[in-house]
């Protein structure tokens, strides 16, 4: 059970809780949103398990060529093959089957699934494209949080979303650049990609993702004259992100530096207080 578990990558649910946000950024927070977000969240989540069960059964042989992915359950022969097909069915019927009670997020889930049985297969090989469809994903998962609360999320949360995800994205293929420069190219893209190109990029969109966050504070969409402050936290969180990326030489799965990071984790609480705090105070 415990390799089963550690195939379905479960500490990667952290990222479906962007299915969330709608909710709480348009301060709908109520019994009803909240149960119908948790079980987009339930559904996205199970649905995403079988992607990366599918992802890992694809690159079996490159994960057991790199030197932390080769403890996998696939790669390291811990679950059979057999086993990982079976799940990958079960599972994307489970998920799609119970979305349709809730009509649009269907789409949005069968959409979601394609995209990535597309990118496993082929886009994940296509240098940009890659990082694009993973960006893409996280604003997926704002959608089906709209849609499953009726609330209509705002044009700065989908876009800053997806320039957060463009940014852990370019981090995740940092070290891919770190492992080939050490004889160990395990993407075939990685050749689009050096360290010059990711670095400028992800300071590029650091910048871009702090401006967007003020200028989304003092927008009119904000009934808030001070919601500006919470800037502070988003600047230190990027900073602390990108100190652990360039200085700490530790890139790679941004929901394990976020779930083992102290700094990020006290950033994030500290944003999310003052954040609702100086709404409700309003």
């Amino acid at each position: 059970m415990k390799d089963i578990l550690t195939l379905f990558r479960v500490h990667q649910y952290v990222k479906n809780l962007f299915i969330f946000a709608p909710m709480l950024f348009g301060f709908a927070i109520s019994y009803e949103n909240l149960q119908n977000s948790i079980v987009a969240f339930i559904l996205f989540s199970i649905l995403a398990s079988s992607i990366y069960v599918f992802n890992d059964l694809l690159d079996i042989h490159e994960d057991r060529n790199h030197p932390k992915k080769k403890f996998r359950p696939l790669a390291s022969g811990a679950v059979s093959t057999s086993t990982a097909k079976f799940l990958i069915v079960i599972m994307s019927l489970v998920s799609l089957g119970l979305s349709l009670f809730f009509d649009k997020l269907f789409f949005i889930l069968l959409f979601y699934f394609i995209l990535n049985i597309l990118y496993t297969l082929k886009l994940k090989h296509i240098a940009i494209v890659d990082i694009s469809i993973i960006a893409v994903g996280f604003v997926l998962r704002i959608f089906a949080g709209s849609v499953v609360t009726n609330i209509t999320p705002s044009h700065w949360i989908i876009h800053m979303t997806f320039l957060l995800a463009l940014f852990l994205a370019l981090d995740k293929r940092r070290d891919d650049v770190i492992l080939a420069r050490h004889g160990k190219q395990t993407r075939k893209n990685i050749d689009g990609y050096n360290y010059e190109f990711i670095n400028a990029s992800m300071v590029l969109m650091a910048g871009v993702i702090v401006v967007s966050y003020i200028l989304y504070t003092v927008s009119s969409e904000v009934n808030s004259e001070n919601l500006y402050l919470t800037s502070f936290f988003v600047i230190l969180g990027i900073i602390r992100y990108m100190q652990i990326t360039f200085v700490e030489e530790s890139s790679g799965s941004p929901t394990k530096i976020v779930l083992k990071d102290r700094f990020l984790q006290l950033t994030i609480l500290g944003w999310l207080i003052s954040f609702f705090v100086i709404i409700k105070l309003t």
